[in-house]
């Protein structure tokens, strides 16, 4: 039975001014298509990319809007109805650096769209998939779906919810240990705490948290700690052990590179600014890391294999996170204990200070000059043997004394 060719996807700004010029909002347009509002936004924005069943039906919606808007506008200029012609297909472009292309991916089979068990979804779509409305900036053309006010503590919570479970794997490739991996998407998401307001109000709350994590799970200092100090038992798989072995042979930034495009699913640019490099340099990481890997394990140099295997390989790892409301508590107490530290700090400085201007003299006292010699008076001698003449001397006081006149003592009357 041969299969129909499938319907090809305009471009992410095409999507949207598509339905814009339908005029139906994106809850109308995720309930056509089954899918969240956000899936939708996603989708408009270049994030992500639909796949199997659902880049089907969003195809053939936006092809009937397009063949609509067609016909509408040569009904109004009066020239009648224009034929129907399919949408022309996006054109892929290679980026800059050359040999890492950013095109849309082949449409998967009938019956091939991701469940709620595959390992890819796991590890990448959450990250892919915008934050809920009241994490990110408003949407003007959304205004009567917003979401409901919610407390920065129900802000925070889904988050945590929504980004927590999948950053643990990620942050498990990146380091290969799994009780970092928990502690450092622990230790993004206190620092998230903290600063909440900047981090509410950022245009991708996610991605924050998720450098956070990496930056903290990479930090060079851990390897002078006692507990890091020594190897994590491998997987008990022989293929993800040799992966697992792989990756970690990589150059930090280019396996944070690998991580992000072939794992995560982020473009290029969006790479390129997460790992702080420029477009090119985070290419060249790219197909250095690629060419590693495909080194030591050549079936692994399918891009879309090594994308699978990565999300088996992190999710074959019981990796749970802990829950928000302990997350929110532990961010607190540390930030009650550096708080106080900063206190008594500077309490103890300002009571130095002050002890010290008690204590410093008021005038000037001038140094007490050196000693100098007088005339007539002999030196000190230091104790030492006599001379002749000394002994003569002695020999004659002594003398004196026992002959001397007798002394007078009073009587009693």
């Amino acid at each position: 039975m041969t299969r129909s060719p499938s319907i090809p996807l305009p471009p992410p700004k095409e999507r949207r001014r598509l339905r814009e010029a339908a005029s139906l909002t994106r809850t109308q347009v995720a309930a056509r298509l089954g899918v969240p509002r956000e899936t939708v936004r996603s989708w408009e924005t270049g994030r992500t990319k639909p796949r199997g069943r659902k880049r089907e039906a969003s195809a053939k919606l936006l092809n009937s809007l397009a063949t609509e808007a067609v016909v509408t506008s040569g009904q109004v200029a009066g020239a009648g109805s224009a034929p129907t012609a399919p949408l022309p297909a996006p054109t892929p472009a290679a980026t800059a650096a050359g040999g890492v292309r950013t095109e849309e991916p082949p449409p998967a089979a009938a019956g091939a769209d991701p469940g709620p068990d595959d390992p890819a979804k796991l590890l990448s779509e959450p990250l892919s998939e915008p934050v809920p409305d009241f994490l990110a900036h408003p949407d003007p053309d959304a205004a009567s779906d917003a979401a409901p006010a919610l407390t920065p503590a129900q802000a925070f919570d889904a988050l945590y919810a929504f980004c927590a479970p999948s950053l643990v794997r990620q942050t498990y490739l990146l380091t290969g240990r799994r009780e970092l991996a928990r502690e450092s998407v622990e230790r993004a998401f206190q620092i998230a705490w903290e600063r909440w307001p900047e981090v509410a109000r950022d245009r991708d709350p996610a991605g924050w948290v998720r450098a956070a994590a990496y930056e903290y799970a990479l930090s060079p200092w851990h390897c002078f700690r006692p507990r890091y100090r020594y190897p994590e038992p491998p997987p008990a798989d022989p293929s993800a052990r040799a992966l697992l072995d792989v990756l970690l042979t990589l150059p930090p930034p280019h396996r944070r590179t690998l991580l992000l495009y072939d794992g995560v699913g982020l473009g290029l640019p969006e790479t390129a600014a997460e790992t702080e490099a420029t477009t090119p340099a985070a290419a060249n990481r790219l197909l250095h890391a690629r060419e590693a890997v495909a080194a030591r394990l050549p079936e692994l140099s399918d891009p879309d294999v090594l994308h699978h295997r990565l999300a088996e390989l992190a999710c074959a790892e019981r990796l749970r996170a802990a829950k928000p409301p302990r997350v929110r508590w532990t961010s607190e107490r540390r930030a009650r204990f550096w708080t106080r530290a900063a206190i008594a700090f500077t309490v103890a400085l300002i009571g130095t200070t002050a002890l010290t201007l008690r204590t410093a003299p008021t005038k000037y006292e001038p140094p007490v000059p050196p000693g100098s010699t007088v005339r007539g008076v002999p030196p000190r001698i230091a104790p030492g043997p006599l001379s002749e003449a000394e002994r003569e001397l002695r020999g004659k006081l002594r003398q004196q004394l026992t002959s001397g006149p007798e002394r007078l003592a009073p009587l009693p009357g």
